[in-house]
């Protein structure tokens, strides 16, 4: 039997799962691609478009999709770390040391990725976190998972704490800061209506804007998401060392975990957009659901759908849409990045200037645009070239060297 640094059908496996993430991050991220930051989070923030197709759309995505393909990328970005080292360490070289290497140069790709293109970017964050998740690599299974859910819940129950305060007229509680919720809607409604025109601006006019206003948001991003990212990292690396995408687990299994990790997610879930929705989707209750309750409900649905994309993996990997998947996923990091080149062209003042426009329903034709177009150049550029061009380079800047590119003799995953 083939040991688990050896199969590839585990690499196949990882690509497929991160092909079906890379697609779904999309239909999380095409908000903010087109509306202001804050609209992302509740259909009734300022600037928000209103309609029943956009509130059902929210609703949606909320239940099935929010954090849960985010996490997905997460935990596979765990599991590929791991993988990176041992390939590392099986051809004698220090693996550690180049994947902090190789963090490094992501965590620059990131900057420039925020700087120059688009707020959300998750890269730098990545790097940060997979940096403390790789000091905890050679842990076991079960304590990589203990720690995990310990940070994770310590994470969920401090931030709802935090947020608890502005929704206090939800929760039956005085609001003891007197106009607080009032205060936050405010707060973010003229963020959100300053932001418009510094996204339509020509785009050195909007990079200047990011320097000035926004220079420390990436630093934000990891303090206020680290306890998210990292957890799932290191289950992603559990997952791995039990086998989770070497074949090692029995199809029961898998969907046992696919069944229960969805179900509970929903159980979880549905419960709160059903208050949301009660409640007309109050900014500050949607703030507190979201950063607080809905966080055992995304990790659920998470593991669900990793077993769930397996037991895809094992059943359509060979197919024409399946080879298509996992191309996507080969080229994850190429793929997220033309990704906010075409989605900043069409709604960013340097390009089509369709910001604040279009509502959050019809969104989903430019997801279906992007999927598309995922789909159709990764598998073509593959029969090519070894890399897609960002991992290419990525490999070429850890190595010290410039990376071979042409022509592989056989599909191998060079894992994100």
């Amino acid at each position: 039997m083939q040991s688990a640094e050896q199969s590839p059908s585990r690499l196949i496996a990882l690509d497929f799962v991160r092909g079906v993430a890379i697609l779904g991050i999309l239909l999380l991220n095409i908000v903010g691609f087109a509306w202001p930051e804050i609209v992302y989070v509740s259909p009734r923030a300022p600037t928000a478009p209103v309609s029943i197709a956009d509130d059902w759309t929210w609703l949606a995505v909320f239940v099935l999709a929010d954090g849960k393909f985010r996490g997905l990328f997460s935990l596979l970005f765990g599991a590929s770390m791991l993988l990176f080292v041992e390939r590392a360490e099986a051809s004698g070289r220090d693996g550690a040391a180049l994947q902090q290497r190789r963090l490094g140069w992501l965590a620059l790709f990131g900057l420039a990725h925020f700087f120059l293109l688009w707020w959300g970017d998750i890269l730098f964050l990545y790097a940060v976190c997979g940096f403390f998740a790789l000091a905890l690599r050679h842990l076991t299974p079960q304590r990589l998972a203990i720690a995990a859910l310990t940070i994770y819940a310590i994470g969920a129950v401090t931030l709802g704490a935090l947020t608890a305060g502005g929704a206090a007229p939800w929760l039956g509680w005085d609001d003891v800061g007197g106009g607080t919720a009032a205060s936050i809607i405010a707060d973010y409604g003229n963020d959100a209506r300053a932001e418009i025109p510094a996204t339509l601006a020509p785009w050195s006019d909007h990079v200047a804007h990011m320097l000035r206003d926004n220079w420390t948001d990436p630093l934000t991003t990891v303090a206020m998401t680290w306890f998210e990212t990292i957890p799932l990292m290191l289950i992603g690396m559990a997952l791995f060392k039990t086998g989770l995408f070497a074949g090692i687990w029995k199809a029961a299994r898998l969907k046992r975990w696919a069944w229960r990790g969805i179900g509970g997610g929903l159980v979880l879930t549905l419960p709160l957009a059903w208050w949301l929705w009660r409640e007309d989707f109050a900014l500050p209750l949607t703030l507190f659901v979201w950063l607080g309750p809905a966080a055992a409900g995304r990790l659920a649905s998470t593991l669900g759908y990793a077993a769930f994309a397996v037991v895809l993996a094992r059943r359509w990997a060979g197919s024409a849409l399946g080879g298509r998947l996992v191309a996507c996923g080969r080229m994850a990091f190429s793929n997220y990045i033309a990704t906010s080149l075409a989605m900043t062209f069409i709604f960013h003042g340097w390009g089509l200037g369709l910001f604040a426009r279009i509502g959050r329903f019809e969104l989903l034709a430019f997801v279906l645009l992007g999927w598309g177009l995922m789909l159709a150049w990764s598998r073509p550029w593959l029969a090519r070239f070894r890399l897609g061009p960002l991992e290419w380079l990525w490999r070429s800047l850890t190595y010290g060297r410039i990376a071979p590119m042409r022509k592989p003799l056989a599909i191998e995953s060079d894992s994100q």
